[in-house]
């Protein structure tokens, strides 16, 4: 079986996935808000543009993650897969004379709202309410958690399949590189859901400049780790080539 076909099967079986999982959690969702989740698609979509590049992995992270977890654990499961179809959509199109990838489009387009479900459905799983103390946090550790693996594994898996490379190996660089994105997302979320329970979801929107800040700080970062990488790889070329 050669690799176009693997990836062909891979990606029809996380769409499929996807359906099941969004169609039980849109059965299950009822209340909606509307104001607080145009605001959050908005944020979600307007900062899904803002990517910065992993050194060392065929691939990018995005800022809307943050959105993305407060659309989770604050909004209904529908709602939160809507957020995420439109910013994964907004994030994925190519820019100016970048050829469009169907295959792309189609794997993270089930990939994404995949994980933000089990995400959605972990946080507000039934067994938690009786988790009184710690329910709020047990939820947002668990849902994070599951946003990461529910993102990095899959990707890891697709790679693999299409690079013939050790999906293990992979999904390690992937996780060494973005976990600690995850964790600084969850606290961004738990200060969005602090300040828009207490002082309404307008303020909320501060957000925004916090996750523009750490992008700058990211891009900078890994833009130096490319840089100093780059000479070691031109010394292991050329010795190679000796």
């Amino acid at each position: 079986m050669n690799n176009t076909r693997q990836i062909k099967i891979f990606i029809g079986a996380m769409m499929a996935a996807a359906v099941i999982t969004v169609g039980y959690s849109g059965s299950v969702s009822h209340a909606l808000h509307t104001y607080f989740a145009l605001a959050v698609l908005a944020l979600a979509a307007v900062t899904s543009r803002m990517k910065v590049k992993l050194p060392g992995v065929n691939g990018n992270m995005s800022v809307n993650l943050p959105f993305l977890l407060t659309a989770v654990v604050s909004l209904s499961a529908a709602e939160a897969v809507v957020i995420t179809l439109v910013s994964t959509v907004v994030q994925c199109w190519p820019r100016k004379n970048t050829k469009f990838n169907p295959q792309q489009m189609a794997f993270n387009l089930s990939m994404m709202p995949f994980a933000s479900c089990l995400a959605s459905l972990m946080f507000h799983a039934d067994w938690l309410r009786g988790i009184e103390w710690s329910s709020s946090t047990l939820g947002l550790v668990l849902a994070t958690t599951t946003l990461f693996l529910g993102q990095t594994a899959p990707v890891a898996a697709i790679v693999a399949v299409s690079e013939g490379k050790a999906a293990g190996q992979i999904w390690w660089g992937l996780a060494h590189l973005s976990f600690p994105y995850y964790v600084v997302s969850a606290g961004v979320t738990t200060m969005v859901q602090a300040v828009s329970s207490h002082l309404g979801w307008g303020l909320a929107l501060a957000a925004f400049p916090v996750m523009y800040g750490i992008h700058r700080s990211y891009k900078l970062y890994f833009g130096n780790m490319a840089q100093t990488l780059r000479p070691e790889v031109a010394v292991k070329a050329m010795g190679a080539g000796a």
